[in-house]
């Protein structure tokens, strides 16, 4: 192994770490919680979750060792499984984020009849569309035996030199699969949340307005007060922008690298390097251990809710240190008195 896979295998690991160990906390808050089970958004989130963690556990760990011993550890039946899972949790992953664009979409722009356009039922119409959306990909790829163990990568997936044969199919169905996926994703990502951003501009623009009224009507009002009110005012512009630009930033970053190689790949007059190959997996992986912060774990309610298990658990080894304690002072009165 050399210096740059060294590094990437250390990214691997602390990636999985950090997937695996947040995921969990988001799965622990939403067994926890009742309000977020209710809310319409849970359903998108637990089944990008779940996506993440097998992601975590199954392919993650032989991408690191296919690294390190530069094969794949398994036959080619199992290989074809392993190839199945990441093209279906990949998928999944990126169309549950667009579920989750939507969703806010329609609560923001359409806030009074969100919950007659957007219930439970409709939630499951679009889980179920994405896992046949999924399931169509991956099945196709793995009936036609495209499926396979790609050195570039260092893992089993979608793999060109096992289409020698019938090549154009492969390269249409590569374009077709990425256009469908990633673009289609990508488009709906923009859309949705560029609405978004544009509705709350104009609400930010609106209390803006009642803000600089009400300090001109206030003329004895302290300097530092006014300055602060200018201060909360421009954080409120630009926290709704933040937030647009790191959930179609993320994405970005995270999959177009990806994509991006495969599709050079399918054209062999452009060399592609084999550690390009493996740090933009990596990067594709990442996503898996960023996506339980950008969409759970700092919103408001999983922090009020990852607070209130701690407090809990805390609260609930204190009474049984406290209860320890008072049965050691007992038998040592007891022993006193005897």
């Amino acid at each position: 192994m050399d210096a740059v896979e060294v590094i990437v295998s250390f990214l691997i690991v602390v990636i999985i770490i950090v997937s695996l160990l947040s995921n969990v906390v988001v799965l622990i808050c939403f067994l926890y919680s009742a309000e977020i089970r209710k809310q319409v958004p849970g359903l998108f989130i637990l089944n990008l979750t779940f996506c993440n963690l097998l992601m975590t556990v199954l392919n993650m760990p032989l991408t690191l060792v296919g690294i390190i011993n530069k094969e794949h550890p398994g036959g080619g039946g199992f290989c074809q499984i392993v190839g199945f899972l990441e093209t279906f949790l990949t998928t999944t992953s990126m169309l549950s984020m667009a579920a989750l664009s939507i969703d806010r979409w329609i609560a923001v722009v359409f806030p009074l009849s969100y919950h007659s356009k957007m219930r439970h039922k409709d939630a499951a119409i679009m889980l179920g569309y994405t896992w046949l959306h999924s399931m169509s990909f991956s099945t196709v790829s793995v009936c036609l035996s495209w499926v396979g163990y790609h050195q570039l990568y260092a893992s089993c997936t979608l793999c060109n030199g096992r289409a020698h044969n019938n090549r154009t199919q492969f390269v249409i169905f590569t374009v077709v699969f990425h256009v469908l996926t990633f673009l289609l994703s990508l488009i709906v990502l923009c859309f949705t949340y560029l609405k978004v951003l544009k509705v709350a501009r104009f609400h930010c623009k609106r209390i803006d307005i009642i803000t600089m009224q009400t300090l001109v009507l206030l003329v004895d009002i302290h300097p530092s007060v006014r300055q602060r009110c200018l201060e909360e005012q421009k954080r409120r512009r630009q926290r709704a922008t933040k937030k647009i630009s790191t959930f179609i930033g993320t994405f970005v970053l995270c999959f177009a690298p990806y994509v991006i190689t495969r599709l050079v790949e399918l054209s062999s007059a452009v060399p592609i390097s084999p550690h390009w190959g493996v740090v933009s997996k990596c990067l594709a992986y990442s996503k898996a251990a960023s996506d339980p912060f950008v969409y759970s774990l700092l919103r408001n309610q999983y922090r009020k809710t990852c607070a209130d298990i701690i407090n809990r658990v805390l609260k609930r080894s204190s009474l049984n240190s406290s209860r320890i304690r008072g049965e050691n002072g007992r038998s040592t009165i007891i022993q006193t008195t005897a």
